[in-house]
């Protein structure tokens, strides 16, 4: 369990977004929160991990990246 997809989380000035969760995936969140604070000794919250796993998972799905390279949609400006 040493190697969690999310190791590190940029300090980047966030933009704010207002979602609603499922109660399984909050609880999903404060489990995946509480595992980097023991192993990786960050005090990490569920709210910062949103967007770092949103990125991978984007970054994950090579139909939507060469959807992206054909110039449709909106590129990113910052690469996990």
């Amino acid at each position: 369990m040493s190697d969690l997809k999310i190791s590190a989380l940029p300090d980047e000035k966030p933009v704010r977004l207002t979602i609603d969760l499922p109660a399984p995936v909050h609880r999903d969140l404060l489990a995946y929160a509480e595992a980097m604070n023991a192993l990786h000794q960050q005090s990490v919250t569920p709210q910062k991990l949103v967007a770092p796993m949103i990125e991978k998972f984007i970054l994950s799905d090579g139909v939507f990246l060469r959807w992206r390279q054909k110039g449709s949609g909106v590129s990113s400006s910052s690469p996990v």
